[in-house]
C-alpha cells in the first residue's frame, strides 16, 4: 500500500439509502415528518418540566434530561440523514463526520445511563416510599443526572478517538446515512478489526451494564408490589414505571439489533433499514410514550399550551 493514500481524507460521501432510489421521497418525508414530532415532542416535555413547578420532582427531572438528551441525539444524526435524501447533498467533511460520531455515541450512552437513573429512581419510590425523600434528594438528582452526561461524553470521546486515528485509504464512501462505526471502519487500512471489535466489546459492556441494573430495579419492584394487597394498589404501583418500561424496551431492542455481537456487517442496505429503528423511531417514541402514560404530564402540556394560545390571542388582538 503506498504511503500517500495513508492520509487524512477531505471527507466522506454517505451513500445512505442510495440502494433504495424509489423510496427516497417517501422516505424524505416520512423522516421529516417524525424529526418534527421528535423535536417538538422533547422540546415540549423539556420546556413543561423546567417551567411547572408542579413537575419539579425527581421522577420529571430525569425526564426533563432525558428528552434534552433525545433532543441532542436527534440533532446530531437527522438533519445531515435528511440531507444526504437530495441528490448531491451527501458530503459530510472529515472533522463533521468525527463530530457526528461523537455526539452520536455521548447522547447514545447518556440516554443509557439516564434510562439506569430513572429505574433506580422508581425503585427507590417503591420499595422504599417512605425514605424516599430522604435517598433522592435534590443534589443527589443533580449529581447523577451529571454522572450520566459525563459518562457519556467520555466514552463517546474514547470512541470517536479510537476510530478517527486510524488511516483511511480505502474508497471513502460510506455505506450509511450518517458516520456509523461499522461501515466507517471498513474503509481503515489497518487496525479497523481490532478497533471493531474493541467498540463492540464497549458497547456490549455498556447496554449490559445499563440493562442488567434495571432488570434488577424491576425484579425488586414486582417481588413488592405482589405483595400488596389491594388490586388498586398494584395497579396504581405498576402504572408509573409503565411508560418507563415501554421506552426501556423500546431503546434497549433497537440498540441490541445494532451493537450486540452477531450482526453481519456487510449487509450494507438492510444495516441502513435496521439503524433507522434505533436512530429515528426510539427518540420518536419516546415522547409520545411518556406523554401518553403520565397523567401529570399530559395535564401540564395541555396547561401550557392554552396557556401560549390565551397569550398569542392576546398578542394578536392588542395589535388590531
Amino acid at each position: 500500500m503506498r504511503r500517500d493514500n495513508q492520509t487524512t481524507p477531505r471527507g466522506f460521501i454517505l451513500t445512505g439509502f442510495s440502494r433504495f432510489p424509489e423510496l427516497r421521497v417517501g422516505l424524505f418525508v416520512l423522516f421529516l415528518l417524525m424529526h418534527v414530532v421528535t423535536l417538538a415532542g422533547n422540546t415540549a416535555i423539556t420546556a413543561v418540566v423546567r417551567g411547572d413547578r408542579g413537575l419539579h420532582t425527581p421522577m420529571y427531572l430525569f425526564l426533563g434530561a432525558l428528552s434534552f438528551s433525545e433532543l441532542c441525539y436527534t440533532f446530531s444524526i437527522a438533519p445531515k440523514m435528511l440531507a444526504g435524501l437530495v441528490p448531491g447533498a451527501r458530503a459530510i467533511s472529515f472533522l463533521g463526520c468525527a463530530a457526528q460520531t461523537h455526539f452520536s455515541f455521548t447522547f447514545g450512552f447518556t440516554h443509557s445511563f439516564l434510562l439506569t437513573v430513572m429505574g433506580y429512581d422508581r425503585y427507590v419510590a417503591i420499595c422504599h416510599p417512605l425514605r424516599y425523600s430522604a435517598l433522592v434528594t435534590p443534589r443527589l438528582c443533580v449529581q447523577l443526572v451529571a454522572a450520566s452526561w459525563l459518562g457519556g461524553c467520555l466514552l463517546g470521546l474514547l470512541v470517536t478517538c479510537a476510530v478517527f486515528q486510524l488511516p483511511f485509504c480505502r474508497s471513502h464512501h460510506i455505506d450509511h446515512f450518517f458516520c456509523h462505526v461499522p461501515p466507517l471502519l471498513q474503509l481503515a487500512c489497518a487496525g479497523g478489526q481490532t478497533v471493531a471489535t474493541a467498540v463492540n466489546a464497549l458497547c456490549t459492556a455498556a447496554l449490559l451494564g445499563c440493562f442488567l441494573p434495571i432488570l434488577l430495579s424491576y425484579a425488586l419492584i414486582l417481588a413488592r408490589v405482589l405483595r400488596v394487597p389491594s388490586a388498586e394498589g398494584r395497579h396504581k404501583a405498576f402504572s408509573t414505571c409503565a411508560s418507563h418500561l415501554a421506552v426501556v424496551g423500546v431503546h434497549y431492542g433497537c440498540a441490541s439489533l445494532i451493537y450486540l455481537p452477531g450482526r453481519s456487517p456487510h449487509a450494507a442496505g438492510a444495516s441502513a433499514l435496521i439503524d433507522v429503528s434505533y436512530t429515528i423511531l426510539t427518540p420518536f417514541l419516546s415522547p409520545i410514550i411518556f406523554s401518553l402514560r403520565s397523567k401529570d404530564l399530559r395535564n401540564a402540556l395541555w396547561k401550557s399550551l392554552r396557556k401560549s394560545f390565551v397569550v398569542g390571542k392576546c398578542e394578536f388582538l392588542a395589535r388590531l
